[in-house]
């Protein structure tokens, strides 16, 4: 058994108690220590090679252990080759999407959390790619497959299984429950004590949780400690809004489930100091933030609201809900950032659009997204009525225009949408398709019936080299791009994670920020056209929240490679054109 010490001791000490009570508290701490014999206290994790928490070179390819295929191979051995390949040096950090057996929702139904997907590989792949790349793993911990043996052992009443479920009679009022399914909230399954019925928030197939249950929180930390010793240095929380119920409420944030996830963060910052945690919360923006707590909670955080609010900006021109959202932003407590991202592995959520663009112009966009081939998926809210939840389009093909097909605009504006994620304060998160240009997989939605299979295709092996190496495809031009804007950013302290972020008052069309240095040496003004007709900007004038930005007579424009000569007055954007324009701090002489 480890000795923590006395500071982790009272602080674990009042969550427990906050969550089960001081009368169970004694025997939960002793089992904590017992958890963490086993695991030791990691301060290997400390990498040398990592003194800080992040910095501007680092970013995160988002993808499927099988990706990318080829024949007679383990996938996972693929994806290693093929990251090695076009990767290395360009992101510094790949999420594998879940990678254990499952039985449906591509992963996120898991059958078993400990073992690596057979189809896929096993763990010995997995650290593979972890010698290359830092590492990000799901933790799907609100639900579990109904093929587990947990689920198995509640319906045969095998202890101490039988109590890890909800289950309750169908008349139970749970109007009050918000849920991201139209699909019924309780499934009907036999037991030794006949029929029950247990909590689904997503599906039939993807049976809730019960933490109120303190064996089933243990079960998790012993999990999560088991993928810190395989190498996550990332574990992101899937669905974790949604993980603590009482019946009466709204079932999603609830206090509960904010002091599991400190207290998460408390056991890795005990054991493994190395690994941050991310939380998954496809939520309006203030209920998102929420998961930072008082910086004791989520090291990172999803920046949800901006896929929509880019994709309507783009798809119509108007970019004032884009920098007001931008502009009203709270920085994140000290060492806490965001994770910017355009596209991932589900669709597009429009929730966190409530509140911030008005319903017409919603239904106007999800409109759009359906002429360019893409699908809408629905909730039920609290009225009763049915509205958009998902779009479920690739993201590139989001980028369309639905009534001319221009595919040099096709590319700016795609590309546009990438370099304001790259230049907002956080972490670039990249998903496999945007990398690739991949375009909607109508063969995958009917295979599977399931919408978000649109944006989930696999590439051949072959076929992707043989894109990525003929340099007139979209594939090879938007991906030479991509690492083009990567490598300017990663050589660019400005962009740190932790450097502050200033939204620019321009005109309607327009959108942009100034970032500067941690230490103050240097500025990017990043700047972009949004619009379908060059437009100017009067550079003598820019000015964000903080006040007028200096009038620097010269900067180099980082994206075109020029000087661009302040003193002009005007500066041209081509449609859909970024500019970074880099300039050091004077009496600073640092090398962009």
């Amino acid at each position: 058994m480890i000795v923590f010490p006395r500071y982790f001791v009272d602080q674990v000490r009042a969550r427990f108690e906050r969550l089960y009570g001081s009368d169970r508290t004694p025997l939960l701490l002793e089992r904590l220590g017992a958890l963490g014999g086993r695991f030791g206290l990691d301060v290997a994790w400390r990498d040398e090679r990592r003194p800080t928490r992040w910095d501007e070179g680092d970013s995160v390819l988002i993808t499927y252990g099988d990706m990318v295929r080829a024949e007679g191979e383990k996938p996972l051995r693929t994806l290693n080759r093929f990251a090695i390949r076009f990767l290395k040096d360009l992101v510094r950090g790949i999420h594998i999407l879940p990678f254990f057996p499952y039985s449906s929702d591509d992963g996120f139904s898991v059958i078993d959390y400990r073992v690596v997907d057979e189809a896929l590989g096993e763990w010995g792949d997995v650290e593979a790619i972890g010698e290359h790349f830092d590492l990000m793993f799901d933790l799907v911990l609100n639900h579990v497959s109904s093929q587990s043996t947990w689920f198995r052992h509640f319906q045969t009443g095998i202890a101490p299984e039988r109590h890890y479920f909800f289950s309750m009679e169908p008349e139970v009022d749970l109007s009050a429950v918000v849920r991201p399914r139209t699909s019924p909230v309780l499934t009907r399954t036999q037991t030794p004590c006949g029929e029950r019925y247990v909590w689904t928030t997503f599906s039939a197939d993807q049976i809730d949780l019960d933490f109120s249950n303190p064996d089933v929180l243990f079960e998790f930390l012993e999990i999560l400690l088991t993928y810190a010793k395989h190498g996550a240095r990332i574990i992101r929380l899937d669905a974790i809004a949604y993980l603590w119920k009482e019946v009466g409420t709204p079932c999603i944030n609830l206090p509960q489930t904010h002091e599991v996830v400190k207290l998460l963060r408390d056991v890795l910052e005990g054991l493994s100091p190395r690994t941050l945690l991310l939380t998954e919360t496809n939520l309006p923006h203030d209920q998102n933030v929420s998961y930072f707590g008082d910086g004791d909670e989520a090291h990172m955080v999803y920046q949800f609201s901006l896929p929509p609010l880019l994709l309507h900006a783009l798809q119509t021109g108007n970019s004032s809900y884009l920098t007001t959202w931008a502009r009203d932003l709270d920085d994140p407590p000290p060492g806490c950032t965001f994770l910017n991202f355009t596209a991932s592995h589900d669709g597009i959520g429009v929730r966190p659009l409530e509140g911030i663009v008005p319903d017409e112009e919603l239904f106007g966009l999800v409109e759009r997204v359906e002429k360019l081939g893409g699908r809408v998926s629905s909730r039920t809210g609290n009225d009763d009525r049915v509205r958009p939840y998902e779009l479920n389009i690739t993201w590139f093909d989001a980028m369309g225009d639905p009534m001319i097909h221009d595919e040099a605009i096709h590319i700016a504006r795609f590309l546009c949408s990438q370099a304001i994620a790259l230049a907002l304060r956080g972490i670039p998160g990249i998903y496999f398709h945007s990398l690739t240009a991949g375009r909607n997989d109508y063969f995958g939605v009917r295979q599977t019936g399931h919408p978000r299979a649109i944006n989930r295709g696999r590439w051949p092996e072959v076929q992707l080299n043989d894109l990525l190496s003929d340099q007139t495809s979209v594939t090879s031009r938007v991906y030479r791009e991509y690492r083009r804007l990567l490598t300017l950013r990663a050589g660019c302290p400005a962009f740190h994670p932790d450097a502050p972020q200033r939204v620019l008052d321009l005109d309607n069309g327009l959108f942009g920020i100034e970032r500067e240095a941690t230490d103050g040496s240097e500025r990017v003004i990043s700047v972009h056209n949004l619009t379908d007709a060059a437009r100017e900007i009067d550079i003598s004038g820019l000015n964000g929240d903080g006040g007028a930005v200096a009038n620097d007579s010269q900067w180099i424009d980082l994206v075109a490679d020029e000087i661009v000569d302040g003193a002009d007055g005007s500066l041209e954007l081509a449609p859909y054109q970024t500019r970074w324009l880099w300039s050091a701090v004077p009496g600073q002489t640092p090398q962009p």
